[in-house]
């Protein structure tokens, strides 16, 4: 977990959200032994755009040749995570990295309303 949000979240910058109880390596391992991947991008933060993806259960693939951060922001509701806190930590993640400040919403095909946001959000 090399990543900077690992780093920040581990030194503590990330107002409201303490530190994890756990380092890199035993997060990185956590993840696989759950069935996740671990990604390893190569090369230095270059990206240009936040995407901020509202779509359930997607979310978009690395590509290194046009690096963006991206924001899953319908975990928030599949995981019962606290909405604001989530996208504040991952905004003031990508500023103290110096990333992109546009912003581009996910959205799916059909137009959200209003009810379809806040069941998103709600999980």
């Amino acid at each position: 977990m090399g990543c900077g949000f690992f780093k920040l979240w581990s030194q503590s910058k990330l107002d409201g959200i303490p530190a994890p109880q756990f380092d890199s390596e035993e997060g990185k391992a956590a993840i696989m032994e759950a069935g996740g991947v671990y990604e390893c991008l190569a090369g230095s933060h270059e990206e240009k755009v936040v995407y901020i993806n509202f779509v359930e259960g997607t979310t978009l693939a690395p590509n290194g040749d046009d690096q963006a951060f991206v924001v899953d922001a319908w975990m928030t509701g599949t995981y019962n995570l606290d909405v604001p806190k989530y996208l504040i930590a991952a905004a003031s993640t990508v500023e103290q990295l110096g990333g992109p400040l546009k912003a581009k919403l996910i959205v799916p095909s059909a137009p959200l309303t209003p009810e379809d946001v806040v069941g998103v959000l709600k999980g």
